[in-house]
């Protein structure tokens, strides 16, 4: 076998017709930037994610730096960040003269820990990214609690878990991207709800900054040629748009065709002694963008070599943490400083995990590793 961590190809197949529709659309409008479709898929973007604005822009990191120049932070400022977790996050930060400053993740749902948020608060402190990891919410609750009580922004890094919703102890839900001051996410092929090339989009409730973001996304005018604000150049092609909106209205059948996998994957993985499955937060739905194990003992990589010599692709999400980065080590934050995130980068190993995966697939898959821990 020959087993990818996605099936982009089998998914297109699928709504093959109505892709291609869309995209003939605009290839006769010829109305490639801005064209009508890019609004329109906005609007169905943001009544899906029950939020006042979606706002698209190039891609998911240009989304979180959108964000932060939104929010009007200077040079200097503190922005707390989770230290596993893709480089993007804390890239933006360094980018715009910011200080990105780390904090450990929880080991069950990969997040970062609250408790060890205010720890991390100075008076130069301004803002909280949060990152949904894997397809689940980050524990929303508490956080927006110590945000509101430092006065604090949360800008949320949903890149991975549009489709999520989390619940608060009041019983209020709320989608993924939409807890927070803003919410971002990327349209990267892989990702749950993938275009064909780059994408990403904001989720604002408040009119004014949303106003401010958009303009920001459109070189700072909000009339042509008078530029109000600086801003950049970052925006969601037609095609693309076009394609998105296709795929929104599969969304929730996606994410249900990933929890069935991860089902599957729970039920023939529970007996494995040596891996530790990934938990499933009582506060927060899971749209399992991946579906990362642990693996104990120093196991991990020669679990994943066996994989890949059986035909079986897997993928670590992240080898180092962000600490340990060249570009973003600081005096006296070596090795031990994040003791949780160290040892997940360690043992995380994500499995495939799409909406195309086949019962008869997922089942060789389950028999290898089960396999490799018998021999």
């Amino acid at each position: 076998m020959n087993i990818a961590m996605v099936d982009l190809h089998g998914q297109y197949e699928r709504i093959r017709e109505e892709i291609n529709h869309a995209i003939q659309e605009v290839l006769d409008s010829a109305a490639f930037i801005n064209g009508p479709q890019v609004k329109q898929f906005e609007q169905h973007l943001a009544e899906y994610n029950q939020v006042e604005h979606a706002i698209t822009c190039g891609n998911g990191t240009d989304a979180l730096q959108i964000a932060l120049m939104a929010l009007g932070l200077q040079p200097g400022d503190e922005v707390i960040v989770p230290v596993h977790t893709y480089v993007a996050t804390a890239e933006v930060i360094a980018l715009l003269h910011l200080e990105p400053v780390f904090a450990d993740c929880v080991a069950d749902r990969f997040t970062i820990d609250v408790t060890r948020i205010e720890e991390k608060i100075t008076p130069r402190t301004k803002a909280i990214v949060p990152v949904h990891l894997y397809g689940q919410c980050a524990d929303m609750e508490p956080l927006m609690e110590i945000a509101k009580r430092h006065n604090l922004f949360v800008v949320e890094d949903a890149a991975q878990s549009i489709g999520a919703e989390y619940t608060f102890s009041d019983g209020r839900k709320l989608k993924s991207g939409c807890i927070g001051d803003i919410g971002t996410t990327s349209f990267f092929p892989s990702k749950n709800l993938g275009c064909y090339g780059d994408g990403g989009a904001l989720f604002i409730r408040d009119a004014r900054l949303a106003e401010r973001a958009r303009m920001i996304a459109n070189h700072g005018q909000k009339i042509k040629y008078h530029h109000d604000i600086v801003g950049c150049n970052s925006r969601l092609d037609t095609l693309q748009a076009a394609i998105l909106d296709v795929k929104l209205r599969y969304l929730r059948e996606y994410t249900a065709a990933r929890n069935r996998v991860a089902d599957k994957y729970d039920e023939g993985l529970a007996s494995v002694k040596g891996i530790i499955l990934p938990a499933r937060a009582t506060d927060s739905t899971h749209a399992f963008h991946q579906y990362t194990i642990r693996v104990a003992d120093k196991r991990r990589d020669e679990l994943k070599t066996f994989l890949q010599s059986q035909g079986i692709l897997s993928m670590i999400y992240y080898p180092v943490p962000l600490h340990l980065q060249q570009a973003y080590l600081r005096e006296g934050q070596g090795k031990g400083s994040y003791p949780v995130s160290e040892q997940l980068s360690e043992e995380v190993l994500s499995l495939p995990i799409h909406t195309e995966m086949k019962p008869e697939v997922q089942e060789y898959i389950i028999q290898q590793i089960h396999a490799f821990f018998n021999q």
